[in-house]
């Protein structure tokens, strides 16, 4: 009998093409990268492979839209840029994905290491600098590594708590040639997130104290969403009937018109969602960290309850604020533990006291004859398209105020940073989103000063065929900053005027002007009667739109519970 026959030799690969036929591995289809010198060869294997590669006109832009993707599909966003100036154009998005905990791999190419310490033009060390806001990264210094790092890389962004990894792949490994052996599977002893899980013994203790309490309520945050665990936590409402309060990532993880949400809570959250807090006899903290915008001072925050937090990141357990039972666990395994042993249950007085604050103090605003107040902008958006849209933001005042007039009853529709609070982040996060659901209508709800500094991505917009919205509300001002001030600092502006110095211009900058340069519709609405007219305009159109909104500068986003201070301490009026 002939025996059989050897198995052919792998042929020789280039380094580059290695990088890239992992990404293939990983099921990567979309990648946002911006060529240069040290990248070059990556991109020569891009046009290789069946990866579509997104040229955003500026790193910062792919990084957020790589952010944006991510967010809104759950899966890893893949973003890559040539060594110096181009790496540091990630630091931002780098640091905002370690912040909102985003599944993010970024590539950067690097200066050949025969030069790596010798300042060699374009080099940077970018592992260096971005160490502490990575959740890991690497410099591949053989050719051999390349598999195995970057299927390391995809596990680690992935899973336990997500954050983003960055590979950084000198220009002469790329150049080098291998017979590529790839992994199947990964080996890391010093990582295992999977053993994150609650014990018996802690779901037990979670489930008694849900019956002993009288004033419960839940605290979901974003960890909930990373973890795909929203339908665990809406049984465990259905049979408890605990109120539920959302952070700002956290939107969408319970149906924010359900009549149990509180929706926001927080420094611009609801009155009724903080005093519930402020009041609760128990607090189920899910997948959230604690963060300063919603505690304000921590030693009153919750101060009348028992606090259980259950976080996948072992870290956050009583770093900012102590509980009463800290557990580490990934929460859709905690939840589904918790939901097959907790008893049905209802707290109707507990409910009728929260809607009594919830009738007195309702998120409101006062209409006007002519003027188009930002509240009624984003109000009228979400009556106009349903609340079925995915709405990206950029950091300020419009921000707050799509989080509190744009109820969300699904999750993954809500795009915004919120631990950096990234200025820029709206458009290219809209552009990646618009990638992950091509046929979804996206918005980017925007500010003017946070429109500007990624305006550039009009041109992405244009030549990708991305049908993004934009709305702008424009107030030619820097409002939040301008809120601070009215409030804190006797209105006093510190160069938070952002329009037409000479005051010679009705809006300024153009933005209409500047987004028809870049070939993209747009149009501008002075008067709220032809609001809903340019909104019909918009949707219909089938290309990138936008749509600059001028609104009043005097406007404040409330509630408001100044920085550091207590739920007694609110601002309402």
């Amino acid at each position: 009998m002939a025996s059989a026959a050897a198995p052919p030799a792998p042929q020789e690969m280039r380094g580059a093409d290695i990088v890239i036929e992992s990404l293939v591995r990983e099921g990567v289809d979309i990648i946002f990268g911006y060529p240069g010198g040290a990248s070059m060869e990556l991109h020569q294997a891009l046009t290789r492979s069946k990866i579509r590669n997104i040229l955003c006109r500026h790193e910062q832009g792919e990084i957020f839209a790589a952010e944006g993707y991510a967010k809104a599909s759950g899966k890893v966003g893949v973003c890559m840029a040539t060594s110096g100036s181009g790496a540091t154009n990630l630091v931002t998005g780098l640091a905002d994905a370690k912040m909102d905990s985003v599944p993010l791999v970024a590539i950067t190419g690097q200066v050949p290491s025969s030069v790596i310490g010798r300042d060699a033009f374009q080099e940077t060390p970018i592992v260096e600098i971005t160490r502490q806001i990575t959740k890991h990264n690497y410099l591949i210094d053989r050719i051999e590594d390349i598999p195995r790092v970057i299927k390391e890389a995809f596990h680690i962004a992935s899973t336990g708590r997500p954050g983003p990894v960055l590979v950084d792949v000198p220009k002469d490994i790329q150049q080098s040639y291998w017979a590529a052996e790839f992994p199947e599977t990964v080996s890391m002893r010093s990582y295992a997130p999977n053993q994150a899980r609650a014990s018996r013994e802690d779901i037990e203790s979670v489930a008694q104290a849900i019956k002993e309490a009288k004033r419960p309520v839940i605290y979901a945050g974003g960890g909930i969403i990373s973890s795909e665990a929203s339908e665990e936590l809406r049984n465990l409402v259905k049979k408890t009937n605990i109120p539920v309060a959302q952070t700002l990532l956290g939107l969408g993880v319970f149906p924010e018109t359900d009549p149990l949400s509180l929706q926001m809570l927080g420094m611009h959250g609801s009155v009724y969602a903080n005093y519930a807090v402020n009041h609760a006899d128990l607090l189920l903290a899910f997948g959230v960290r604690f963060d300063d915008r919603v505690t304000g001072k921590l030693e009153a925050f919750a101060k009348h309850g028992k606090i259980v937090h259950i976080d996948i990141d072992p870290s956050e357990l009583n770093k900012n604020k102590v509980a009463h039972l800290p557990i580490a666990s990934d929460i859709k395994y905690a939840l589904q533990e918790l939901n097959g042993i907790v008893e049905d249950n209802a707290y109707p007085e507990w409910v009728d006291e929260i809607n009594v604050w919830r009738k007195k103090h309702p998120f409101s605003f006062q209409e006007t004859e002519d003027d188009i107040l930002p509240q009624h902008a984003i109000k009228l958006l979400y009556e106009m398209t349903k609340g079925d849209a995915i709405v990206a933001t950029g950091v300020g005042q419009h921000q707050m105020w799509a989080a509190q007039y744009y109820p969300f009853d699904e999750p993954r529709r809500w795009l915004t940073s919120g631990g950096l609070g990234s200025m820029g982040f709206g458009l290219p996060s809209a552009l990646g989103a618009q990638l992950a659901f091509p046929d979804k209508l996206v918005v980017d709800i925007d500010g003017d000063g946070s429109f500007a500094m990624n305006v550039q991505e009009l041109a992405t917009l244009y030549v990708e065929k991305l049908p993004v919205k934009t709305i702008i509300l424009n107030n030619q001002h820097l409002g939040m900053v301008v809120q601070w001030e009215d409030r804190f600092y006797e209105s006093n502006r510190g160069h938070t005027f952002i329009g037409d110095p000479d005051g010679t211009e009705a809006v300024y900058p153009d933005f209409v002007t500047v987004a028809e340069g870049f070939r993209v519709k747009a149009e501008r609405v002075f008067h709220k009667k032809d609001l809903p007219a340019a909104y019909e305009r918009m949707i219909a159109h089938d290309g990138p739109y936008l749509l600059d909104v001028i609104v009043p500068n005097q406007e404040h986003v409330l509630p408001m519970i100044p920085s550091g201070m207590t739920f007694d301490d609110i601002i309402t009026e």
